[in-house]
């Protein structure tokens, strides 16, 4: 079915629908084929309606930045949802909490406590994406988690019912989500501490210092590629492999970092899954470790005709 073929059959909103749209534009790797149709809503009412209403055999996926999502260079089957302005805004709460909506990028959660004088959450600071991608991949950094922060996430389910989950209804795990999949969530509030703002800043500068000392943030990456293994880290068994600046086609093993895989300007998302594949089997000839993927991969390897 092609994107317009699509458009006839889904319900009558109040955002905006695209059909054949492309994604390459809207990952960080800027690699990847069209989406049938990218829906971005005007508010949660008009979300939950969407889903109340869609037909359930149609894929969905949600993107925030794109900042840990590669889409294959078929592009994506069914409907691409994008939060947007509607989904972007913070909010400081008595008891030193913040509420943010899903499409707020985690470095502005970070700034909206530094501003109120709230510590805890500077951590955010160092995480690419949105609070979306925190809350479903339980985002962290630096000695910190979402785990250890958020009070409740509210989401939407497929049938566009409107849920609020505690924390311990999300049954997070080490950058793993236990909340059904297909729970779209919209705003969170989190839980900081009285702090100063001197030093809450200063603690902010010092991680923008490190993640931009040690990681390759102006590159066309999608972030850390491969999950920590239980009691050791990605990037030095991937460099012990040899893998350092490995290439294939345009994507490069970051040279900086090597849990970062870089589109160097041509790479397609097939050179960059492969890329990683053949990280991961290197890795496990050298090391016995099995890296599992930390970036989201969606979509067809080809675009079908």
């Amino acid at each position: 079915m092609s994107g317009g073929d699509l458009l006839k059959v889904l319900p009558e909103v109040r955002g905006r629908y695209v059909a054949d749209a492309g994604m390459s534009g809207l990952t960080w790797f800027r690699v990847g084929g069209p989406a049938d149709v990218l829906f971005s809503p005007a508010d949660e009412e008009d979300l939950g309606l969407f889903l109340k209403n869609c037909p359930p055999d149609i894929a969905i996926l949600v993107v925030g930045v794109g900042s840990n999502l590669l889409v294959r260079d078929g592009g994506f089957r069914g409907v691409v949802i994008r939060l947007g302005k509607a989904f972007g805004k913070t909010s400081v709460e008595p008891g030193w909490r913040v509420r943010a909506g899903t499409a707020v990028p985690d470095v502005k959660v970070a700034k909206a406590a530094l501003d109120a004088g709230i510590a805890g959450l500077s951590f955010y600071r160092g995480i690419p994406g949105t609070i979306g991608g925190a809350l479903r991949m339980n985002g962290g950094a630096y000695g910190r988690e979402t785990v250890d922060v958020l009070i409740e996430a509210t989401a939407y389910d497929r049938g566009g019912a409107r849920h609020v989950l505690s924390v311990e209804d999300m049954k997070y795990s080490y950058r793993h989500c236990g909340a059904p999949e297909d729970l779209i969530f919209t705003q969170a509030l989190f839980q900081g501490e009285a702090g100063d703002t001197r030093m809450i800043a200063e603690e902010m500068r010092t991680i923008t210092q490190a993640r931009e000392s040690s990681q390759p943030v102006r590159s066309r990456t999608g972030g850390s590629t491969f999950k920590n293994p239980d009691g050791g880290k990605a990037w030095q068994l991937i460099d012990a492999a040899g893998c350092r600046g490995l290439q294939v086609g345009g994507a490069q093993v970051s040279e900086k970092h090597c849990n970062f895989l870089i589109n160097e300007g041509e790479a397609s998302a097939d050179d960059i899954e492969t890329l990683g594949e053949t990280v991961r089997q290197r890795v496990l000839e050298t090391s016995g470790v099995e890296l599992h993927w930390e970036i989201k991969r969606v979509g067809q390897k080809q675009l079908t005709p």
